[in-house]
C-alpha cells in the first residue's frame, strides 16, 4: 500500500512539473515572439517593452507556483530527513524567487501607470 501511494504520489509530483515546463515555455515561447514584433516594427508604443516583460513575469511566476506544488507533493514520499532537507531548501529558494520576480513586476507596473496618467494631453485647436 505504502508503494502504491509513492508511485501515485511521484506521478502527481512528475505530471505538475509536466505542467509547470508547459507554462514556462509557453510564456517564453510568447515573450520570444511579441520582442521579434516590438523589434521589426521599430515604433512600437511607449511602454510595450515593460508590457512583454511583465506578462513574461507572470507565467514564470505561476510555473514557479507549480513546480513548489510538485515540491510538497514529493516531501510526501521523501523516505529520509536529508531528502526532506533538500526538499526545504529548494521550496525556500523558489519561494524566494518568487516574492522578487512579484516585486519586480510590481515595479513595472506601478511605472507603467505612471507613464500612462504622466502623458501630455494634446492641445485641441478650436474654431470659434
Amino acid at each position: 500500500m505504502i508503494d502504491l501511494f509513492k508511485r501515485f504520489a511521484e506521478a502527481i509530483a512528475l505530471g505538475v512539473e509536466c505542467a509547470a515546463t508547459v507554462i514556462i515555455s509557453y510564456g517564453a515561447i510568447e515573450a520570444l515572439l511579441e520582442s521579434f514584433k516590438v523589434s521589426l516594427l521599430r515604433r512600437s508604443p511607449p511602454g510595450q517593452r515593460k508590457e512583454i516583460i511583465t506578462r513574461f513575469g507572470v507565467w514564470l511566476l505561476l510555473g514557479l507556483e507549480f513546480e513548489l506544488a510538485a515540491d510538497i507533493v514529493r516531501s510526501a514520499i521523501a523516505p529520509s530527513w536529508n531528502d526532506i532537507g533538500q526538499l526545504a531548501a529548494i521550496g525556500i529558494i523558489r519561494t524566494f524567487l518568487n516574492y522578487f520576480l512579484e516585486k519586480d513586476m510590481e515595479k513595472y507596473e506601478i511605472s507603467s501607470s505612471q507613464a500612462e496618467t504622466e502623458k501630455p494631453k494634446s492641445a485641441s485647436i478650436q474654431i470659434a
